[in-house]
């Protein structure tokens, strides 16, 4: 038996904020958000006072950072616990709102600690004391609809998948206004993070027939509208955050694999953004997965409209065609193009393949990946060398 699960509630469109005042009777919100992005494009402003204008006090915390640390998560959680919030509001990309479902957790349960919420599904209920609206800003982690978050463990600076649909939120607004403001950068690395979602959920070895066909359409809506959403459309990018969107639908269902799994280590590490490992990644872990996922990567090969007479011919399109794209938006073909330093890649090789199987999202990849495996797909992601074994 599968189960699906999303946000009881998607708003999207131009303007889909307006969807706010859905909260009307609720009495505080808190509002979750990054340093500086929201605050500079005047959303954190807009969203603040439509909450008012339901009737409801407001609490803002805007200090999350770009890979969110637990440390923040458990300030965000003690300032919940003090202020006694009926609904949460996520405003930003997958961090503020990753931070914020780990806040919401320790709100609503403050006995826990971060060791305790590691293992995949094992959240006790949460909605006790609030619920959750998320508000998607970028076009690429799909968060606002996903079962998962992601924290950075301070000392470590290790991530850690937190899964459980519990933390699917209650409300998810899509405004495709918002992401018109994104630089041409984050365009580019959140859109590669959503074309990841796609293709890894398609594969994954817990993909059903309901996350088949969202993840075979998202990844044709990013495909198709990426390089144009990088070069300044507006309508390309609407394209893109609503593909994202449903990308994340696919993959909260579906799991994701290996990808993400050395994403979630390396990011830190070689201070590069997670939506660009991805795309580094993705052309080596697609070569590596083909020996046993041929037939469903050609399947996506089809769906971008790819040549080839031969489930191997369109692995290869594909492989082909994700290069291009990247190369087409600015992202380097490999970590020593990136300007990762050869001696950080050595010095920390064998700490992070490890911890990349150790990560939950290894266990969906659909072929079984080892240590000496991660270290191998490492060397040809750094070195930019095709993948052979």
């Amino acid at each position: 038996m599968a189960r699906f699960t999303i946000p009881r509630d998607v708003y999207y469109g131009e303007d889909a904020i307006e969807n706010l005042n859905v909260l009307k009777g609720h009495k505080k919100a808190f509002v979750v958000t990054g340093t500086n992005f929201m605050i500079d494009n005047g959303y954190l402003e807009k969203v603040t006072n439509l909450l008012h204008d339901n009737g409801m006090e407001v609490k803002v915390f805007d200090k999350v950072e770009s890979n969110p640390l637990i440390s923040t998560v458990y300030r965000g959680a003690e300032q919940m616990c003090e202020w006694e919030p009926d609904v949460i509001v996520s405003l930003g990309g997958g961090s503020p709102t990753d931070s914020a479902k780990a806040m919401w957790i320790f709100y609503e349960n403050p006995e826990l600690k971060f060791d305790d919420i590691k293992t995949p599904y094992s959240l006790p209920k949460l909605r006790k004391k609030a619920i959750f609206v998320a508000i998607g800003t970028t076009s690429g982690t799909g968060t606002e609809v996903t079962s998962f978050s992601v924290i950075t463990e301070d000392d470590t600076k290790i991530k850690y998948p937190i899964a459980d649909f519990e933390i699917t939120p209650d409300i998810a607004i899509v405004d495709t206004k918002i992401p018109l403001s994104m630089s041409q950068v984050l365009t580019a690395d959140s859109g590669m993070d959503a074309l990841t979602h796609s293709i890894e959920a398609y594969v994954a070895t817990a993909h059903t027939d309901l996350t088949d066909c969202l993840a075979l359409k998202s990844a044709q809506m990013v495909f198709e509208n990426l390089e144009d959403s990088c070069n300044g459309s507006s309508e390309a990018r609407k394209q893109v955050h609503v593909g994202q969107d449903m990308a994340g639908m696919s993959f909260s269902n579906a799991l994701l694999g290996i990808v993400h799994s050395l994403a979630h280590k390396v990011g830190v590490n070689y201070g590069i953004t997670h939506g660009r490992c991805n795309a580094i990644m993705l052309p080596y872990v697609i070569e590596y997965n083909s020996l046993v996922a041929a037939d469903r990567f050609a399947d996506i090969a089809d769906a971008l409209g790819l040549s080839g007479a031969t489930d191997k011919q369109k692995v290869n399109a594909l492989v082909r065609a994700i290069k291009d794209l990247n190369a087409s938006i600015g992202i380097p073909v490999s970590y020593q193009a990136a300007g990762v330093d050869e001696n950080v890649y050595k010095e920390t090789l064998d700490v992070l393949a490890e911890a990349a199987c150790g990560d939950p999202c290894t266990l969906f990849n659909p072929r079984e990946t080892k240590v000496e495996d991660m270290k191998k797909i490492m060397a040809c992601c750094y070195y930019g060398q095709d993948v052979n074994f």
